[in-house]
């Protein structure tokens, strides 16, 4: 999570949040997949494909844009379930605080919705390895 100060065109953010990515992960994404708010963007040593544009583009290509727009949900999940949609914080310094704590709460709701399933799991296990077997209560008597 990153904000800007202000309200900024897409298009400038992209080159900042591909440097952000170079930082967190120490590469540099050979391939951008964005919205078409991204464009004019100055980036030059990342492909950026923006989506609705089909021409010259291979079968990955086009299933790439297609998981960008599986992805785009996320951003209203981030504004209703993280309240992202309105700051309480004040100031340029309360926005960058509240939109990195909203990433924080989204990653923690992953991981707990992780830890259900796999509790889920183990739970379902526990119960059918203590289930009675009642199959062996209907067998025919020996003569």
């Amino acid at each position: 999570m990153r904000s800007f100060p202000g309200n900024p065109h897409d298009g400038p953010t992209l080159a900042p949040a591909l440097e952000q990515v170079e930082i967190l992960t120490s590469h540099r994404p050979d391939l951008a997949v964005v919205d078409r708010g991204y464009r004019g963007h100055s980036v030059d040593k990342t492909r950026v494909l923006i989506s609705g544009t089909r021409r010259g583009l291979t079968p990955k290509l086009v299933a790439d844009l297609r998981r960008r727009s599986a992805t785009e949900p996320k951003i209203g999940q981030m504004k209703s379930d993280g309240r992202l949609a309105r700051c309480p914080l004040k100031g340029t310094i309360g926005d960058a605080l509240f939109a990195v704590l909203c990433g924080c709460g989204h990653n923690i709701r992953k991981i707990f919705a992780h830890l259900r399933a796999v509790l889920s799991l183990i739970i379902a296990g526990i119960l059918a390895a203590y289930r009675p077997n009642h199959s062996d209560r209907y067998q025919p008597m020996a003569a």
